[in-house]
């Protein structure tokens, strides 16, 4: 029986699937990509006698295909922490699905396996930017305050890898960075030892550097939205520079869009970490937007309908815009 392992190309996605094969080690294939490839279950061939688990992307978004796989026999174990909207029942299918905003898909397979991994759970919370409950997860382990920084700065930089409209952005392929670090059990030693791990980190202060010197291009009084050029830069940074201005203005909400070739956007919002809802209803309100509560995306936001977004996003956040700033350059 041929197995695979479907999981998001971030620090979650990569942290939860190593915790479960670190106890549960499995001959796999391996279906991942960049962090906006959610739709990765449909690469999953539609046969009888496979297996597979799926770990951190939306059941609903993959929810075609998930069907079409269990009516071919296949037997399904799902962890994740996106909207799900109706979970199917079937006997084949086990679902471990919690959509809270202050859990990961990390920290599932942590309770799921009664914290035998908890380490690697901590840096899958950290890159989700869940640092609240990696601090609590952390504070279970004793760790020493520098080793606790180790392990945020291992999740930032994991996570910052899987951002890009294409794999042509990433230092990294997700499935590559998978395949480096399952060779080891304790994070703080792949940290050490991995020069891919120094190469990120580096490249992440450098992006976010250049991010934070920005203008919004739009305030408003719940939140603000930054419109970043067409540059690999920007793409990359996309995400963990919408997590800084979360953790930097935790009452207010935010949304970071970079420019495409093709004049659209993609799109990452956070909902205030004060006030950890929002995100993924904003988002659904537009082809290909998902995401959980608090943290969500839209993959592909026409030109013309940036001004729509910019209108729902002060709808969920806040009333009316108090101040314009910069547009980006084409």
């Amino acid at each position: 029986m041929k197995h695979y392992d479907v999981f998001n190309g971030d620090a979650d996605g990569i942290c939860a699937l190593h915790q479960l094969r670190l106890a549960k080690p499995l001959r796999s294939l391996l279906i991942t990509g960049v962090k906006r490839d959610v739709a990765l279950l449909s690469r999953v061939p539609v046969r009888r006698e496979s297996s597979v688990t799926v770990l951190d992307i939306s059941l609903d978004t993959n929810r075609t295909a998930l069907l079409a796989l269990l009516e071919h026999g296949a037997k399904i174990e799902y962890f994740d922490h996106h909207f799900a909207g109706a979970i199917p029942e079937h006997p084949d299918l086990r679902t471990y699905i919690e959509t809270t905003p202050d859990i990961c898909t990390s920290m599932l397979v942590d309770r799921h396996l009664g914290g035998q991994h908890r380490l690697w759970a901590i840096v899958g919370a950290y890159g989700d930017n869940l640092s609240h409950a990696a601090q609590t997860l952390a504070e279970s382990r004793e760790l020493q305050p520098g080793q606790v920084e180790q392990l945020r700065e291992l999740g930032e930089s994991l996570n910052y890898n899987a951002y890009g409209d294409s794999e042509e952005d990433l230092l990294i392929h997700p499935a590559r960075l998978y395949e480096t670090l399952r060779a080891y059990a304790d994070p703080l030693q792949f940290a050490a030892n991995e020069p891919i791990v120094q190469a990120l980190c580096a490249a992440r202060l450098h992006d976010l550097e250049l991010a934070m010197g920005l203008r919004p291009s739009a305030v408003f009084s719940g939140g603000s939205i930054y419109l970043l050029r067409n540059d690999g830069w920007a793409r990359r940074v996309r995400g963990i520079f919408a997590n800084f201005l979360a953790r930097r203005s935790p009452d207010r909400a935010h949304a970071v869009l970079t420019m495409g070739v093709q004049g659209d956007y993609t799109v990452s919002v956070r909902a205030p970490l004060a006030n950890p809802y929002g995100a993924d209803e904003l988002c659904r309100r537009f082809a290909s937007g998902s995401g959980r509560v608090g943290a969500a995306g839209i993959g592909r936001l026409p030109h013309d309908r940036l001004t729509d977004f910019m209108h729902a996003f002060d709808k969920a956040f806040g009333v009316g815009i108090v101040v314009t700033g910069d547009t980006p350059p084409p």
